[in-house]
C-alpha cells in the first residue's frame, strides 16, 4: 500500500498564473496532504503569477533566459533554483502551470515521474498549441482538459486525470478555453494530492490510480 509522504513542490509559469492559483489555494487549504509550494519560477519578468505567489508568501524568481547557451543549459538553471529551494529529483515535485518553454530531455529526464502538466484538451487529441481552435475546427462535440506526467514529447505523457467539457454550438475559442480552465482548476489540485499521498504508478503509458 503506498504511503503518504512530505512533498515540496516547484511551479514554473510564463504567464498570470491562474492553475498555480488553484494550487496554492488547495495546499493552504490542506487539500493536498503534507505538501507545500517551495518557489515558484518564471521565465519572465514582468509574469503576473511572480507578484501573485509573492503576496501569497512563497518565494518568486525570474531565471533569465539571457545568456544561456541552449535550451538545456537554461533547463538548468531551473534545475538548480528548484534545488536550492528544497525541489529535489528524489522528493520533489514540478509543476508546469502555463511555462511556455519547452523542456530540454536533460530536464525531464532528471524530474522523471516527478514532473506534471495541464493540456487544454482530452489528450491525445490536439496536443500542442490552440487546442481550443482545433477541437471547435475539428467540430468535436466534447472537449476538455488533460493532468498528465511530462515526457520529452509534447503532450504525450501518462494521463493522470481528465475532465470533459461539452462543446455548445455557439462556443468560440474564448468561451470553451473558459470552461476549459475552470475544469483545469479542479482535477490539477486533485492530480497533485493523488502524487503528494503516494497513490499513483506508473505502468507504461498507463497511471494505476490506488482508490484506497
Amino acid at each position: 500500500m503506498p504511503t503518504r509522504h512530505p512533498c515540496s513542490i516547484g511551479i514554473l509559469v510564463s504567464g498570470r498564473g491562474s492553475n498555480m492559483l488553484a494550487i496554492l489555494r488547495a495546499v493552504e487549504a490542506g487539500r493536498v496532504g503534507g505538501a507545500r509550494v517551495a518557489v515558484v519560477l518564471s521565465d519572465r519578468p514582468g509574469a503576473r503569477a511572480l507578484k501573485v505567489a509573492e503576496r501569497r508568501g512563497v518565494p518568486a524568481v525570474w531565471v533569465d533566459p539571457k545568456g544561456a547557451a541552449s535550451r538545456e543549459d537554461y533547463d538548468k538553471k531551473l534545475a538548480a533554483a528548484l534545488e536550492a529551494a528544497g525541489v529535489s529529483p528524489g522528493k520533489g515535485l514540478v509543476l508546469l502551470a502555463g511555462f511556455m518553454r519547452l523542456l530540454s530531455p536533460w530536464f525531464v529526464k532528471r524530474f522523471g515521474g516527478r514532473l506534471m502538466n495541464v493540456h487544454p484538451s482530452l489528450l491525445p487529441s490536439f496536443p500542442g498549441l490552440d487546442a481550443q481552435r482545433q477541437a471547435l475546427e475539428h467540430g468535436v462535440k466534447v472537449a476538455g482538459c488533460t493532468v498528465h506526467f511530462v515526457v520529452p514529447e509534447v503532450d504525450a505523457g501518462p494521463i493522470v486525470a481528465q475532465a470533459a467539457v461539452r462543446v455548445e454550438p455557439t462556443d468560440t475559442e474564448e468561451t470553451l478555453a473558459a470552461r476549459i480552465l475552470a475544469q483545469e482548476h479542479r482535477i490539477y489540485p486533485l492530480a497533485v494530492k493523488l502524487f503528494v499521498e503516494g497513490r499513483l504508478k506508473i505502468e507504461g503509458r498507463r497511471v494505476v490510480i490506488d482508490r484506497r
